[in-house]
């Protein structure tokens, strides 16, 4: 089958408490059901650890071969799956979402093929589970190893990006974990055509392929959904969060379950006074522009105070009006006396609240500091500890930098778009962990995964 429909041989499967079996739904009546009931959260729950299960016990050929069904059927459901895409792009459109955002948002054909590139690269990947991460013998004989296992069942809550679906879904299935996907209300219909895809991958993969290991939220418009997933205690091992600062920070403060925080991106230039002024230019105009709707798209440019004067005009003109530069009174100054094309003026005073925010637009804030002890100062209090960047030709002030700098990502003479976990090599990421326990940066298979010791005696007592 190429194509998905409303008439689309694929089923869900519910299941009923009371009589412990299995009711097989057409899709079109599924979905129906899921838009129209309350969501029950234990029993999406209870049908989700019982696919973690099974799950648990597939060897890493019969989880791959799984993987490459449901790419393949990705892949043959292109079209629907695009146009699903353009409803919530019209939609989101039509209420004023800015082009940041829809950018954010949108699917393509290229888009789609970096879906199934990241897919390929976590299927090539060694799979964590089984693998030993420690081992000895103890005085009274007993043999312990640490082994890599699932978290089970696990829980996304995301904003816009559809690609989330599939590569949350991915990092999930491979790491052994069923995984309770709720995405926004603007990328429902691509979110639900990602998930009939991935369903359908499943079933072609036959007894290889565990097609309720996922479940899809219908987004409430009172966040009820939200609400049951965070205090689901004892029927969901872990929440992520990932999106703006007010989703991440719901989810961290009303959780009852345990939560890996990925973090709002507040991220900084710092362009030192013996920085290289073109490549400075090149990479802020590289870590602000490419995709100024990401986490790791920089938010603030702080400058060294004895080259703002020659690097503040270079940057205007590489920037070439596209960004709005939000300045302190010093960089103002600077700008405002400068020879600068009116094309490229377009910079106004910087209010307090612009220092720390996140504008995920063509807008940003900067300003001048003495040294590098107070740029490092200003970052630690004003970051999300998400990815901040030295530009700088002295050693030393580089590794001060990545030394004192409190963030997980900390780069010299680099963009921190970067900050990605296709770019670390992980294919594909859960977010980007701004917290320090459990996981840290760019969340990989590994970050769905915990440890248990096995031990092995022989009759021994205490």
């Amino acid at each position: 089958m190429s194509h998905l429909s409303s008439s689309a041989s694929i089923c869900v499967y519910l299941r009923v408490s009371v009589s412990k079996s299995k009711l097989v739904i057409p899709l079109d009546r599924a979905r129906a059901f899921c838009e129209n009931t309350y969501m029950d959260i234990s029993e999406i729950c209870k049908s989700l650890h019982t696919a973690q299960a099974s799950l648990a016990l597939h060897t890493a050929a019969q989880k791959n071969r799984a993987l490459a069904c449901v790419a393949d059927a990705i892949s043959k459901n292109r079209s629907a799956i695009i146009a699903a895409n353009k409803a919530d792009l019209d939609a989101a459109r039509a209420k004023g979402m800015s082009e940041a955002l829809l950018e954010r948002l949108m699917l393509d054909e290229k888009r789609i093929d970096g879906i199934l590139s990241s897919m390929g690269v976590v299927i090539a990947q060694s799979d964590p589970i089984g693998e030993v991460t420690g081992g000895w013998d103890t005085p009274a004989g007993l043999s312990i190893k640490q082994v890599r296992v699932p978290l089970g069942v696990v829980a996304i809550i995301y904003e816009s990006r559809p690609n989330v679906t599939v590569d949350a879904f991915c990092l999930a299935y491979k790491s052994g974990n069923a995984i309770l996907l709720r995405g926004s209300s603007s990328a429902l219909n691509s979110n639900k055509a990602l998930v009939a895809a991935i369903q359908q991958g499943l079933k072609a993969a036959g007894k290889d392929g565990i097609a309720n290991a996922l479940a899809l939220c219908q987004p409430q418009a009172d966040h009820s959904d939200v609400d049951s997933i965070l205090t689901a205690r004892g029927l969901i091992d872990c929440v992520l969060p990932r999106g703006g600062a007010k989703l991440i920070q719901n989810v961290v403060q009303n959780a009852k379950i345990p939560v890996i925080e990925t973090g709002a991106g507040v991220c900084h230039l710092f362009v030192d006074e013996s920085a290289d002024l073109e490549k400075a230019a090149a990479i802020a105009e590289n870590a602000k522009i490419q995709r100024p709707g990401a986490c790791n798209a920089i938010e603030c440019i702080l400058l060294h105070k004895n080259i703002a004067g020659a690097f503040l005009p270079k940057l205007a003109a590489r920037l070439a009006g596209r960004v709005e530069l939000r300045c302190d009174k010093v960089s103002y100054d600077i700008l405002t006396s400068a020879e600068i094309d009116q094309k490229d003026r377009r910079f106004i005073p910087a209010e307090e609240s612009d220092f720390g925010f996140e504008f995920l637009d063509l807008v940003c804030a900067v300003k001048v500091v003495n040294d590098l002890e107070e740029a490092v100062s200003y970052i630690n209090s004003h970051s999300t500890h998400h990815s901040e960047s030295i530009c700088t030709n002295n050693r030393a002030n580089a590794r001060a930098f990545q030394a004192q700098i409190d963030s997980a990502c900390v780069y010299v003479n680099a963009s921190t778009r970067f900050t990605d976990g296709g770019e670390f090599g992980f294919g594909a990421e859960l977010g980007i962990s701004t917290q320090k326990l459990h996981a840290r940066g760019p969340m990989g298979i590994k970050a769905l995964t915990t440890t248990k010791f096995l031990i092995d005696g022989d009759g021994q007592v205490r």
